[in-house]
């Protein structure tokens, strides 16, 4: 009895190891905007960007359903540079010659860090989160979204930009 119940729980720890290092291998590969400079001086490739808030629970939505689809998980690694950025970060950094900050976080209570301004801000209309934007090759602005973006949803833009 002993046996059969110490074999169990081996069998179980081992496959439920091996479901753990599948999940951990299936990860978008997120790269800060300083990794971005760097990829595409050596590699133009096209670009997402994904600006979330901690507070933002459709950005959660989003990495919890939309980044964890496999086939989502796939097509973003094999063709995307892919960066997330906290919209409301404090840090200042470089990007393409040009230090970013956030030029609001002493004056607002939700500041958006410029770089965010600078790719999804529209005329007229508050930024919002989630924030989603596409960009080709030559980093122009393909498409933005500024909703949440379902795994099905998401899919589409992602096929629809490849084609």
């Amino acid at each position: 009895m002993k046996q059969t119940t110490f074999l169990i729980t081996l069998l179980v720890l081992f496959f439920s190891s091996e479901e753990i290092k599948a999940q951990k291998q299936e990860a978008i590969n997120w790269i800060t905007f300083k990794q971005l400079d760097d990829s595409l001086s050596v590699k133009p490739k096209k670009v997402m960007l994904f600006f979330y808030a901690d507070w933002c629970v459709y950005c959660k939505k989003m990495e919890e359903a939309a980044f964890k689809k496999p086939e989502i998980i796939k097509k973003l690694n094999s063709e995307y540079y892919v960066v997330k950025l906290n919209a409301e970060t404090t840090k200042s950094f470089a990007f393409d010659g040009v230090v970013f900050n956030n030029t609001e976080a002493n004056t607002k209570r939700n500041p958006i860090h410029d770089i965010a301004k600078l790719f999804a801000s529209r005329e007229g209309i508050p930024f919002s989160l989630p924030a989603t934007v596409f960009l080709d090759e030559d980093f122009a602005i393909t498409n933005r979204f500024f909703e949440y973006l379902s795994p099905k949803k998401l899919m589409e833009v992602i096929k629809d930009l490849s084609s």
